[in-house]
């Protein structure tokens, strides 16, 4: 085999063994001499569980040195089956703490075991690295079809509901919708949107609704694909893929990579030039994994300021947080003292990883005097192997050993030691205590 591949023995045995990845010249030759077809060799599919397992396997609750990459690219190949037995059983792990954390004592066994749709929804999205192909293919189509500049969208959308499927677009006073910052009657053939939605919210209004009705067979061939069987989860689901229809047709697929690269990642500059809001475009940068043509992988979080996640997409190993209590060291909550100010900051989670996270404020519809000042913050970070690509961190110097902050996903979880930012004892250590000396919190002395 050696001699046919044109490499040596040894190699092959490390190729044998996942310790070296098949190059361009080896993927030739296997396909010549084997008739393999290189795309069945090539296929990303297990990225996603490969970094599931590689931070389950991280976890505090497991003592000891844990498994080196090797190990778990063999798991994965030579025990599948095994693996997502480990995985559902450290899902069910996940689940119990995080609820238990939040019922107390309330709520029966069978809620306390129970995913909720939100987390069923984002592994979902995760196990396809956040990248529907069927929903941007179809996007592609219809914004050929719809032609026209980004200048011109909102024109152009009420032009296709008009003309190619009998649906009028009226904006009405919000007093009279509701509660709804948009309503759709498909019989009654009308589209009502809220005056209190500012005018990129209105286009991405309706390019939702045209999801609805040109992209309803691909979405419902992924939903049934996703194994949701609750009426909520799949409503949700409903409107998460539509949601990322709508994002695929204001920002084609190609444009948007050719614009992120070509900017450095500008988030502002992104938005401008697709006449888009800078949150639609934070979300849009986590599905830019296309197979040949990907951009730098980015998750994506929003949070209230209360620290409630509102929102949360993730193309990267990063663990993010299901409910609040973010780590108060990772300065996500500092960008509400600066609204509209991108805060840029390095950080390192316990088990080694480092990442360039950016954060801002985004602000909600205002339609009463109670909706004032309602903002939001969202985050979209990368691993720090991409820096280089990312012009929002060409100021930083790169070799300062304190650049990254040591953060933690959730002080219940968070293993780190003499932290003076800590809340609560975590549920799987004991921090020593001594009475005789007063450390940075009561936790730890």
């Amino acid at each position: 085999m050696a001699r046919q591949l044109g490499i040596s023995p040894a190699y092959v045995n490390l190729l044998e063994n996942n310790q070296r990845s098949l190059s361009v010249a080896v993927l030739l030759a296997l396909s010549e001499h084997y008739g393999v077809d290189m795309r069945s060799l090539t296929q990303d599919s297990d990225h996603g569980r490969l970094a599931d397992l590689r931070a389950a396997t991280k976890d505090p609750a497991f003592s000891g040195e844990a498994p080196d990459l090797a190990e778990l690219r063999a798991a994965l190949d030579h025990a599948p089956q095994l693996v997502d037995r480990f995985l559902q059983l450290y899902q069910n792990h996940r689940t119990i703490v995080e609820q238990v954390k939040r019922m107390a004592d309330s709520g029966s066994a069978e809620a306390l075991l129970t995913v909720t749709p939100e987390t069923a929804i984002h592994d979902f999205f995760r196990d396809h690295a956040n990248h529907f192909d069927p929903l941007e293919r179809t996007a592609e189509g219809l914004r050929v079809r719809i032609g026209g500049s980004s200048d011109d969208m909102y024109t152009l959308l009420k032009r296709q509901l008009r003309l190619e499927h009998a649906i009028q677009t009226e904006v009405v006073a919000h007093e009279q919708m509701q509660g709804a910052l948009r309503f759709f009657d498909e019989n009654a053939g009308r589209v009502q949107l809220s005056d209190a939605l500012d005018h990129t919210n209105r286009i991405f209004q309706l390019a939702h609704i045209l999801g609805l009705l040109e992209a309803a067979a691909p979405v419902n061939a992924l939903m049934q694909e996703s194994g949701l069987k609750t009426e909520a989860g799949l409503a949700r689901l409903r409107v998460e893929l539509t949601n990322y229809f709508a994002a695929a047709l204001l920002m084609p697929y190609d444009r948007m990579l050719h614009r992120a690269k070509e900017t450095g990642y500008d988030i502002d500059r992104i938005a401008a030039s697709f006449g888009v809001s800078f949150e639609q475009v934070c979300q849009r940068l986590t599905t830019l994994q296309r197979d040949g043509a990907r951009g730098v992988p980015f998750f994506f979080l929003r949070i209230d300021r209360a620290g409630n996640v509102t929102k949360r997409f993730n193309a990267t190993p990063f663990t993010l947080a299901e409910q609040g209590g973010a780590c108060p060291v990772w300065d996500i909550h500092g960008a509400f003292r600066a609204p509209g100010v991108i805060v840029p900051q390095f950080v390192e989670l316990p088990e080694g990883g480092q990442f360039f996270t950016l954060s801002r404020t985004a602000d909600r519809p205002v339609f009463d005097r109670q909706s004032l000042d309602r903002r939001l913050v969202v985050v979209v970070g990368c691993e720090i192997d991409h820096v280089d690509q990312i012009g929002y961190a060409r100021p930083f110097n790169l070799k300062d050993p304190d650049l990254a902050a040591p953060i933690g996903i959730n002080c219940h979880v968070c293993p780190r030691q003499a932290c003076n930012q800590r809340a609560h004892q975590p549920l799987l250590k004991t921090l020593p205590i001594d009475a005789r000396r007063r450390g940075g919190t009561r936790y730890e002395s």
